[in-house]
């Protein structure tokens, strides 16, 4: 994003901005179309997008700020969907290479966007039916990790397109989901904030599926206070997103107390470690009380997602559907190479697999005792090159590697945000993990905000990708 776009506000500033009337949405919309025209071809964050359709939106939002209807924080802003969400206007391919017309009528959070006639600018690009944390695929695009621009990098799945959005200028927000890691590993990696909700929290209606049993919806932001001003402005359970923000915002370091996980320590790329150590001795610094905590059963845990868990059994009996023959037969060989065995897993296997997991969930719980958030790094490699990964073996190690630590607040339904914590030895970003309780999202975004006034916002902390 240039530094003379009007995006480059915050997200309350802008919402400031639009009702006095000093900036129209669609003077925003056409700072989207024009960062789209620019950037698209290199970053490829978008699998669709129509620049006729986003002007004909803001308009619409400008017409009701001239009528002084006032429908939302969101009203008039560009909000990109990750393409998994059905929208009006878009079809839904979920990666694929077909259209889904089963996937076509709004669910409930691209109608809370709706509702406050926000405009949506695209649907940006996803993994394959959101099967994979990398963030390639070869039926679209890869999008491409807008911090080093010699080499294309992974710009983190599944919601591949998401971070990129974000920072080629087109939106100021991004819908995306998270079963595995899939928000808060491409915020992670582009150096964005990610909020993972807990599982139920927001209705999956709209969304097409991998795993019922562990997919939220999430959004992506420019900052911690955007994360909690649009996590808000969506939450069913939040009355006033301006006074959640206001709460956010008195919050203070020195009122937490992080768990220091130090096995999502091991194994980190060069500078990742290290990067989130140096932001948790700013923390400490500020007042925060650093300890470490033993999360139980993380070896196990990590073992039964190696061999496909819960979401690879559910993954495969949707897939598996008469009606998906078409889908299936598609289906991309590296994604295919990861469930061709799970769905031969017998129902007796996924019980069981289930009633270890709601054991290793209740066995975790008690560390909340203790702390506010378990943290560690987001994720503990550095983005790797396309060109790395072009063997079913080499996707499959650096897969599996970037959904470590992040898969942990899925399978034991945790709340969880990414904020940045620094650049690893790549140049590239690394991420500060939060992970809370079951229900405790206001928590997690309310740690965020301190957090992010001890650290800085991402643009602070890591300055900006050279677009």
């Amino acid at each position: 994003m240039t530094s003379s776009s009007p995006l480059n506000h915050s997200i309350a500033e802008l919402a400031a901005n639009l009702r006095a009337g000093s900036v129209k949405s669609r003077d925003l919309a056409e700072a989207v179309i024009d960062a789209q025209e620019t950037h698209e071809s290199a970053l490829s964050a978008y699998r669709d997008r129509n620049a006729d359709y986003t002007r004909a939106q803001a308009d619409a939002a400008d017409s009701a700020f001239a009528a002084r209807y006032e429908l939302g924080v969101l009203q008039g802003l560009p909000v990109s969907a990750k393409d998994l969400y059905a929208v009006a206007g878009y079809e839904t391919f979920a990666g694929s290479p077909f259209p889904l017309p089963m996937y076509a009528k709004e669910g409930p959070v691209v109608r809370a966007v709706r509702q406050q006639m926000a405009v949506i600018p695209g649907k940006t690009h996803t993994v394959e039916w959101a099967f994979g944390g990398i963030g390639m695929n070869p039926h679209h695009a890869t999008p491409r990790n807008p911090w080093d621009m010699t080499d294309h990098r992974a710009p983190g799945g599944s919601s591949s397109g998401a971070g990129v959005s974000l920072w080629q200028g087109s939106a100021v927000a991004a819908l995306g989901s998270d079963t595995a890691g899939s928000v808060r590993i491409p915020a992670s990696w582009t150096g964005t904030v990610g909020v993972k909700t807990t599982f139920g929290r927001w209705s999956l209606d709209g969304i097409a599926p991998l795993s019922p049993s562990l997919d939220t919806a999430g959004v992506l932001t420019r900052s911690a206070e955007d994360a909690a001003l649009v996590f808000a402005s969506l939450d069913p359970h939040v009355a006033d997103p301006w006074a959640f923000l206001a709460e956010c915002q008195r919050a203070e370091a020195r009122q937490f107390t992080l768990g220091v996980c130090e096995w999502m320590f091991e194994g980190n790329s060069p500078g990742v470690g290290e990067a989130v150590k140096q932001a948790l001795d700013e923390l400490a610094k500020a007042g925060a009380r650093i300890v470490k905590v033993d999360v139980p059963n993380l070896i196990e845990l990590h073992e039964l997602f190696r061999r496909g868990g819960i979401a690879g059994i559910e993954f495969a009996a949707f897939i598996n559907r008469p009606e998906m023959a078409k889908w299936k037969a598609a289906v991309d060989p590296i994604v295919s190479s990861r469930f061709s065995a799970i769905q031969a897993i017998p129902a007796t296997e996924y019980i069981a697999r289930m009633d270890q997991i709601a054991q290793m969930t209740a066995e975790a719980l008690p560390v909340f005792d203790q702390v506010d958030a378990i943290v560690g790094p987001t994720i503990p490699i550095t983005p790797p090159r396309i060109a790395d990964l072009q063997s079913v073996e080499a996707y499959q190690a650096a897969n599996l590697q970037s959904l470590r630590n992040t898969s942990v607040g899925n399978i034991l339904e945790m709340s969880g945000v990414t904020v940045p914590a620094g650049l690893d030895q790549a140049g590239m970003p690394v991420g500060l993990q939060l992970l809370t309780p079951n229900g405790a999202d206001e928590r997690a975004l309310a740690m965020a905000v301190a957090v992010e006034r001890v650290l800085g916002t991402p643009r602070q902390r890591l300055g900006t990708p050279l677009l």
